[in-house]
């Protein structure tokens, strides 16, 4: 034993203090004179997409008064609900309980010809499965569906294009 006072009682360490550490970016200009050489914040600029649609012309000429205007995704109706009532209308076509004429506004001409040359060659009217829907561009909807008939399971794809104020299929491929 010694008679130091300061060595006989020994230190202990029995609890540690943690500190938070704030994320507040303005917790540096708390103080009222600091407040003063605080920097401008960075304006906010909204980037709006910069690829656009083209529209599918198939090689056809037009006069440009009556050229294809496209139209954004915004002024179209909703895609998912679009798809879905587009494919059992065209599954319905190829089963032949539908005739094709009733369609001919969704289609670009030559994807209608294609349709009409199609028609009636399934014997059964497929079962929705899947649907999944991409946008590549503004615009711009591709979709692959997954359809039953009977006990084979196959793929419908197919393309549309926002063109005067429309969806309309450019292209189309049951697989």
């Amino acid at each position: 034993m010694t008679t130091n006072p300061l060595y006989e009682a020994s230190p202990e360490f029995n609890s540690i203090e943690i500190i938070e550490i704030s994320s507040d970016v303005n917790e540096d200009w708390l103080h009222p004179i600091l407040e003063i050489f605080r920097p401008e914040p960075a304006p906010v600029i909204e980037k709006s997409e910069k690829l656009y649609l083209v529209p599918t012309s198939f090689g056809d000429e037009f006069d440009p008064e009556f050229a294809p205007v496209p139209t954004s995704a915004e002024d179209l109706p909703e895609l998912s609900r679009w798809c879905e009532d587009f494919a059992r209308n065209v599954l319905e076509v190829y089963a032949g309980k539908r005739p094709p004429k009733q369609l001919t506004s969704l289609f670009h001409h030559r994807v209608y010809v294609q349709l009409i040359e199609k028609s009636g060659s399934q014997k059964e009217i497929g079962k929705i499965r899947k649907l999944h829907v991409t946008q590549p561009l503004i615009g711009i909807c591709e979709a692959t569906m997954t359809v039953r008939f009977g006990a084979r399971l196959r793929a419908l794809v197919f393309r549309f294009e926002g063109v005067d104020k429309r969806w309309l299929c450019t292209s189309l491929t049951l697989l």
